[in-house]
């Protein structure tokens, strides 16, 4: 669709000292989906959680559409 950008994102997350979920680092947005789902498994074992996920958007007019999650690992916050 004219507009509409696929973005792959992933991100990580720690808990900060009172065991609250905090991100780890910004968003990294990713090529493809499969290289977001190979990141988020090299990331494991040093997160708390991590998540890779997708969302289509046309920014020119502020339409998201839903997340869909590609792959998740350990805790991470509620998301839409």
């Amino acid at each position: 669709m004219p507009g509409f950008r696929k973005m792959i994102v992933v991100t990580a997350f720690d808990r900060d000292a009172d065991g609250r979920l905090e991100p780890a680092f910004g968003p990294r947005q990713m090529e493809t989906e499969e290289s977001a789902v190979y990141a988020a498994q090299t990331l494991i074992n040093d997160h708390a959680g991590v998540v890779a996920w997708s969302r289509e958007a046309n920014p020119a007019v502020g339409e998201e559409g839903p997340t869909i999650i590609l792959y998740q690992h350990g805790q991470i916050p509620e998301f839409d």
